[in-house]
């Protein structure tokens, strides 16, 4: 009898471990049509990618000139004062203005398929590498 406990409990842990196996597994599902990410941290990163984006086009309008820093775009648009933060879950921010414009790099904990680099800079245009980090030179994100 104390063999069969024994057993059962390995087999409850052999199960337990194969649906943690299949949700990590899981495919992606798109949040929207046309949903250009390939995991739920990719569509949280381009998230913030297009949420600061549309911050420095909407600070640029009222100031001439684009945010020097992200504490600058606070209460633009969207952007708060909790993403001036530079981690970002499995993503940490990088941010450099110069004299006409601005750089925007997000870079993943490990870079894989699920974890893409993402560069854009005042052109608005979204940039993803999953072997280095992006620059303007980047496959365009669609």
């Amino acid at each position: 009898m104390k063999s069969f406990v024994g057993m059962k409990r390995w087999v409850v842990i052999f199960v337990l471990a194969g649906f943690s196996f299949a949700a990590a597994q899981a495919k992606y599902e798109p949040k929207f049509k046309g949903d250009p990410a390939h995991s739920d941290s990719e569509a949280i990163a381009l998230g913030y990618m297009r949420t600061t984006l549309r911050a420095q086009k909407l600070y640029k309008e009222k100031n001439n000139h684009y945010a020097t820093s992200l504490s600058q775009l606070v209460h633009t648009g969207s952007f708060t004062r909790r993403m001036v933060n530079p981690n970002r879950g499995d993503y940490t921010v990088g941010f450099r203005a110069h004299k006409d414009g601005f750089e925007l790099l997000l870079t993943p904990q490990a870079m894989d398929e699920q974890h893409r680099s993402f560069f854009a800079n005042e052109d608005g245009v979204i940039h993803g590498d999953d072997t280095k980090p992006a620059d303007a030179s980047s496959p365009v994100v669609k």
